[in-house]
């Protein structure tokens, strides 16, 4: 046991300090490593995914027996299982990435009256290392950001998804990179089931300088916690809960919709969590929002609450199919509510009129906001048309909502003489 660290083992920090130095050998390698080839490797593993197909819910169903005998809630079994769709749609998002057109690397900010022309330079980060619970169709999501923007990856996820993640890497990762050209040993995945491998992958700034947090909770943000002590750095994803403001100018039935629509799923972050109604209209509409509720089976906790305003439903396993419902007093105090109370995940209002649409926008600070729209388009491939690593909720700048390859890059400024050759691949 390491002492430093609570939890750490020491074969879990050798397993997790052995996949970044096999990542970070073939890192400078994928770094150049053309456009041609990237998008083959990735359209390769979309390919895979559909062909071993059969393996991949073998071993998923594998994961999902031993997480229900373990007493998993169905909303987290909901998130680990793989099904015939739901590969068929991963391979669909993987070939929509690969086709999408890769950004100059070097673009000119500035031709100086000195002769000197100004650069700004996109270079991976070099190894990225990322951290997910019972989600294995994280591992294509993170793997395929990965190689979109040339960053080499160590992917560590909990024994709740670890056979799933290691078929995916095995015989649909590993090969399509090897038919392309590339070394597939620039993508690990930590064959350690112990949590404190995670709290090894945040304690290597010199090989992991990156970590993606993508969980729920405690747990991450302890996790960030540790990162921030040994000078990593993090982009992560542990809180969520949306929330919903149904104004005085709302269409009834608009709003019974967008109600609907954003509890189709309950083990997601950004399903309805909050379920604001203007206190002029409380009285008149609750009854027809408390019977869509009923009918979707989700229970409404109605005032006084036991418990925090924004409280995360879907991290609660014996009380996931629950909304918080209260009264707002306008669009500003619903805004108000949304920003201090919540997360700061994503917030909308449902109403026909603009100007109070407005006043909420304005006021309402977190990642995601919505006007007559449902807070799950709160979602890579939803409202990027690329698949994601996570969303980030962070108040500081850099990239926030849902992170994308383009975001796994470093700026550098460069700065040449104009009539000298500068690469613009």
């Amino acid at each position: 046991m390491n002492s430093d660290t609570p939890g750490r083992t020491t074969s879990a920090h050798e397993a997790v300090r052995a996949c970044a130095v096999q990542a970070q050998q073939g890192a400078t390698a994928l770094a150049r490593a053309s456009d041609t080839a990237i998008d083959a490797a990735i359209l390769g593993i979309a390919e895979r995914v559909t062909t071993a197909q059969r393996m991949l819910v073998t071993a998923n169903q594998e994961d999902l027996a031993a997480a229900a005998s373990a007493g998993m809630s169905p909303a987290l079994l909901d998130r680990l299982r793989l099904t015939g769709p739901r590969l068929d749609t991963m391979a669909a998002e993987l070939r929509v990435l690969a086709n999408v057109v890769h950004e100059p690397r070097d673009t000119v900010l500035e031709e100086r009256p000195d002769g000197l022309t100004l650069w700004e330079r996109r270079r991976p980060v070099g190894v990225i290392g990322a951290n997910f619970e019972a989600r294995p169709n994280v591992t294509l999501d993170i793997a395929s950001q990965l190689l979109k923007s040339r960053n080499a990856g160590v992917l560590r996820t909990g024994s709740a998804a670890l056979r799933s993640s290691q078929a995916l890497l095995a015989h649909v990762v590993g090969p399509a990179l090897s038919d392309a050209g590339l070394d597939p040993d620039v993508l690990q995945l930590v064959p350690h089931k112990d949590r404190s491998a995670a709290y090894a992958l945040v304690s290597m700034p010199e090989l992991v300088p990156l970590v993606i947090l993508r969980g729920s909770g405690d747990s991450t943000r302890d996790l960030g916690r540790e990162a921030a002590r040994h000078g990593v750095r993090t982009l992560a994803h542990a809180d969520g809960g949306a929330v919903l403001y149904v104004g005085a100018g709302a269409d009834e039935k608009a709003a019974h919709q967008l109600i609907t629509d954003s509890l189709d799923r309950l083990g997601v972050c950004n399903r309805l969590n909050l379920l604001l109604i203007d206190e002029s209209v409380y009285d008149e509409r609750l009854p027809g929002i408390l019977e869509v509720l009923q009918r979707l089976g989700i229970a409404a906790s109605l005032p006084p609450h036991a418990h925090p305003r924004g409280y995360e439903w879907s991290l609660d396993p014996q009380r996931a199919a629950t909304v918080t419902v209260d009264k707002a007093n306008g669009p500003l105090h619903a805004a108000q509510i949304a920003n201090d109370e919540t997360s700061g995940l994503a917030a909308g209002i449902a109403t026909q009129d603009p100007a109070a649409a407005t006043e909420f926008l304005d006021a309402y600070t977190g990642a995601g906001a919505f006007w007559n729209a449902t807070t799950r388009l709160l979602d890579g491939f939803k409202l990027l048309r690329l698949p994601e690593t996570g969303i980030n909720i962070d108040r500081v700048p850099g990239p926030r909502g849902p992170v994308t390859f383009r975001d796994l890059y470093l700026r550098q400024y460069l700065v040449a003489p104009s009539s000298g050759p500068i690469s613009r691949a």
